[in-house]
């Protein structure tokens, strides 16, 4: 039977099972189930859903840009964006390592989410706002790149779905098996 585990990632925790080298923690410090494994990443600086599971076959199916599978994140940033900044998001941003398929995007209202570890940067003259991105491919900190080219740098990130599999109902730390 195939084992797959939905783990809400809190920030600043290593997307691995060994240590690195350095103080931070791991996955190994939440989830005590042998043979399974992220399929996918998430930065240390980024909190949300994160899969794993003892599949090989489903960790590719789930992580390889190929199959094109619907990641959503929810992304805190600076400033507010307007319409030619999510149309940009929409059509597709050029980046150092190419141009990004289209996305969803969308602003939304603050979400009701736990708080996070360590605090934002604030600024007194810039406000912040909320939007939704769903991505079909996974280049390396790609939202936050996105939304950097486009004038909206990234505060907070969070993923909140993949595919079918939401992190809602997880608070930061918990983890279900589906």
């Amino acid at each position: 039977m195939v084992r797959l585990i939905l783990f809400n990632k809190p920030y600043g925790v290593l997307c691995q099972f060994s240590q690195d080298g350095s103080d931070k923690p791991t996955l190994a410090q939440y989830i005590k189930v042998p043979g399974v494994y992220p399929a996918g990443r998430l930065d240390t600086d980024s909190e949300g859903l994160l899969l794993l599971t003892d599949d090989g076959k489903l960790q590719a199916r789930i992580a390889d840009p190929r199959f094109k599978l619907a990641k959503t994140y929810l992304a805190q940033v600076e400033g507010v964006p307007d319409e030619a900044a999510l149309e940009a998001l929409r059509r597709g941003v050029q980046l150092k390592d190419g141009l990004t398929r289209p996305a969803e995007a969308e602003p939304i209202p603050t979400p009701d989410l736990w708080p996070r570890g360590s605090p934002i940067r604030v600024r007194q003259t810039v406000p912040d706002s909320w939007i939704k991105l769903t991505l079909r491919e996974g280049k390396n900190r790609q939202v936050r790149r996105m939304t950097a080219a486009v004038g909206f740098p990234t505060l907070r990130l969070v993923r909140w779905q993949i595919g079918e599999w939401s992190v809602e109902g997880l608070a930061p730390g918990e983890w279900r098996d589906v």
